[in-house]
Formats: C-alpha cells, structure tokens, sequence
C-alpha cells in the first residue's frame, strides 16, 4: 500500500522516457536531456496545486480577469549531484524559481548520508520547495535532506525523483508523512549496495559521464 501523499506518474511520456533511461546503451548526452524532459513533464504535476489568486489584466481589446499564482514563491532544491540534472526541467517551467543545493552522499559502508555543502536562498523559509533528486533509493538521503530543510525552518515541502524502490518510498514517508512525494515510477528493491533493481544505474555517473 502506498501512503496517501504518494504520486506515481503514469502519463505516457513520462513513462516512454523513463524507459529510455533505463537503457544501458543510452549515452551520457541524451540521459542528460532525457533527465531534464521527465523532470519538466513531472513538475507540471507537482505544481498543480499552487495557490492562485484573480487580477485584472489589460489586453489589446479590454480588461480580462484571469488567474496568476498566489502566495509563496518557489525554491527549487536539488541534492547534489544527480538533482543538478532535473534543475534545468524545473526552471524551464518556473524561471522564476529561485535555486539552493544540498549536497549529500552514502556512505558505501554503513549507506547513511553524509553531508557535505548546502547553499540556500536567505528566504528558504518562506518558499514552497520542491527537492529533486533522480533516484529515491534507501530513502536515507532524501529524508536526511528535508530533514535538513525542516531544521532551517522550512514547512512547504515537496519531494520528486525519477525512479524510486519501494523501500525508498517507504522510508521517506515514514520519516515525513506530511511532505507529498511524487515518482516517475517505483521498483520492487534493493541490491546488496542499495542500488534499485532494475533501475536504471548511477544517475550521476551517467549524467556525468564518470562511470
């Protein structure tokens, strides 16, 4: 069973996409731009219910009351490195946005987060977040992160990944239950390295090049 603030994406494109990710002959190049595409197409999801407000407009022919969004701006988080692939996706969708970075990794012995940089905009706490990361695999770096975020003052909190395990989505429910989680799709496990099976490989060595 999967939590009530749980989305699995199952649009057609995203899908098609994701399973060219998955491809072990897609090249660096094209998993960079197939990265960016899943993100753009998810966020439309993840932003469908941002708080809108009526304004009055001038037109070439009249005035026209019409919606723009309301209330809290956006921040886009990205844990480093592999959330750095779906930042441009996001921003094509809300340049506005403004950007901070958490950079976290697992430790390959005991697979708990280790932090090590984290850059966020002076207004973190005023902004409704949306963490990117590509792969929601043990769950430990995405829960350590919006952890992290809560400790800053932050409560507008959004998670979204690529591909998650259901381990992953398990653990980060558990620890946030009131932080909505959105996925391109879910995997049934783990390896002995806490890689996801299938999956699709190291979303960063592929996005890099530095496999």
């Amino acid at each position: 069973m999967m939590a009530n603030n749980v989305m699995i994406m199952d649009h057609p494109l995203i899908q098609h996409k994701i399973s060219m990710m998955r491809a072990a002959t897609t090249g660096v190049k094209e998993f960079r731009e197939l990265t960016s595409e899943v993100a753009l197409l998810m966020g439309y999801e993840v932003t469908r219910n941002l708080p809108l407000k009526q304004v009055e407009i001038e037109t070439p022919v009249g005035i026209a009351k019409t919606n723009v969004i309301s209330g809290k701006k956006l921040a886009i988080v990205p844990i480093l490195r592999a959330g750095l692939g779906m930042v441009d996706g996001m921003l094509s969708l809300v340049p506005a946005a403004k950007v901070g970075h958490v950079g976290l990794y697992r430790d390959p012995e005991t697979l708990k987060p280790v932090e090590y940089y984290c850059k966020l905009p002076v207004d973190i706490q005023e902004r409704e977040i949306i963490v990117l990361d590509p792969m929601l695999a043990t769950g430990g770096s995405g829960s350590a992160a919006i952890q992290f975020l809560k400790d800053k003052g932050c409560k507008h909190i959004r998670f979204m990944c690529i591909l998650a395990s259901r381990q992953g989505i398990e653990q980060l429910t558990s620890d946030h239950p009131d932080v909505p989680l959105y996925c391109g799709a879910v995997d049934e496990k783990l390896n002995d390295h806490g890689y996801i099976v299938p999956g699709l490989g190291d979303a960063g060595d592929r996005l890099f090049g530095t496999k």
